[in-house]
């Protein structure tokens, strides 16, 4: 009889520490913790090393493309879409969700000085020239 219940508590566990897996989304990023150390939990839950695969940090989801800006204007205001996105100075190079956009430069005093409606792609990169 203490066999099944070791068996069960062992197949318990394994539902326990599975189940995240099994609700979780897909997962994109890169993998930093994982392997058997010291801490407790599965590495997804925990800051610390556990003994799960890993915990994850995430970056750009897969639908988002990069956008360069090279200009000497580095005061110079980004809107995309109408909307304030930075200085170009801060805003060399940013992820943006595919699909079409507007970006808009302008100067200190608000005068546009540059208009451009661009296709961005997923995965890739646009080099923008605003000069």
């Amino acid at each position: 009889m203490t066999r099944f219940w070791k068996a069960s508590a062992i197949v318990l566990l394994a539902i326990l520490a599975l189940a995240p897996l099994a609700s979780a989304g897909p997962r994109r990023g890169v993998i930093f913790g994982g392997g058997f150390g010291w801490g407790w939990g599965p590495g997804w839950y925990s800051p610390y090393w556990g003994w799960g695969p890993g915990y994850y940090a995430y970056g750009p989801t897969a639908n988002t493309g990069k956008v360069k800006l090279v200009t000497q204007m580095k005061d110079a205001s980004v809107y995309i879409d109408d909307g304030f996105a930075g200085k170009a100075g801060k805003l060399k190079n940013f992820p943006l969700r595919a699909g079409t956009h507007t970006i808009e430069l302008r100067t200190a005093n608000g005068r546009s000085f540059y208009q451009e409606r661009i296709d961005v792609i997923a995965g890739k990169t646009i080099e923008l020239h605003p000069d």
